[in-house]
């Protein structure tokens, strides 16, 4: 009787890539048993959105057009063409004209937010954010956080042009920080506006053509060109009541020393209600779209 004595042969691999894959098993155990990465905070996933609102610049650098060079158009143009007229001077009248201008060109420049989110919605970006693991707002507060940069740049330039030309903050250094300060709170806050209008409306002309209605009388129906006492009575009533009225006024203070608390309050409260009201308008749109 004999034995036969066997041994262990490896396993040979072939050609098939079924017999070569792994066990689903081994599979799970790979992806079921490492750790899990951290899901991204509220504040890194805006700020990574605020970073390729930057990176969009970089790439497309004429977008900076309307914060450098059209920001020095305008604070050249009106003081030369209304100071002597207005105030008699140009030195006279860039003291009030400055930080007007500023926010009118602050506010005007809001609009493209909006813009930027309808251009994304075409190219078909946003189905991708929305299947993201991230908090919901992260995508629409990060356009936000990148236009931040676009108002501070355009008051440099405005502030320097304003500068050079003869314009003297009171306030100094602090005042010229605090209008600044608040008058980016305000357009952030306002900024939601064109969030939802670039969420609404199907193409980025529709939404630039209907910023503009809103803008343009909200901004020259204002102080910022002139003191609202030399309008008629019915006029007053409304320019007395505008949101940009309210924070050219507080703007207008803080960088000439003085402290303005009911226009600071006004612009606060606007600001508020254009955050709460909007923003839901936006997010609920960006949830059912």
């Amino acid at each position: 009787m004999s034995t036969a004595t066997t041994m262990a042969q490896p396993v040979q691999e072939t050609d098939d890539p079924a017999r070569n894959a792994p066990r689903t098993g081994e599979l799970s155990a790979l992806l079921v048993g490492r750790e899990q990465p951290p899901a991204p905070s509220a504040l890194s996933a805006s700020v990574t959105f605020g970073w390729r609102a930057m990176l969009k610049i970089k790439h497309v650098p004429e977008q900076l057009f309307d914060v450098t060079a059209f920001p020095i158009m305008l604070v050249v143009m009106y003081t030369y063409l209304f100071g002597g007229a207005l105030a008699g001077s140009t030195t006279e009248y860039i003291q009030f004209l400055l930080p007007g201008i500023l926010t009118m060109s602050i506010v005007m420049i809001t609009m493209y937010t909006g813009i930027s989110v309808n251009t994304d919605i075409e190219k078909g970006v946003f189905d991708r954010f929305r299947t993201l693991p991230i908090w919901r707002p992260a995508p629409m507060v990060g356009y936000l956080l990148g236009d931040v940069v676009r108002y501070l740049l355009a008051s440099v330039v405005m502030l320097t042009v304003g500068m050079i030309i003869g314009y003297r903050p009171g306030g100094g250094p602090v005042g010229l920080l605090l209008g600044v300060g608040l008058l980016v709170v305000f357009s952030f806050s306002f900024s939601w506006i064109w969030t939802m209008f670039g969420l609404l409306l199907r193409t980025e002309k529709s939404v630039m053509g209907v910023s503009m209605m809103v803008i343009f009388p909200l901004t020259f129906l204002s102080n910022v060109f002139v003191d609202p006492k030399t309008m008629p009575g019915w006029l007053q009533a409304f320019v007395n009541n505008s949101p940009v009225t309210h924070v050219a006024t507080a703007v207008r203070e803080l960088m000439a020393g003085e402290w303005p608390a009911a226009d600071i309050a006004w612009t606060l409260g606007w600001s508020a209600f254009f955050l709460v009201v909007f923003g839901a308008l936006t997010m609920r749109l960006y949830n059912r779209k």
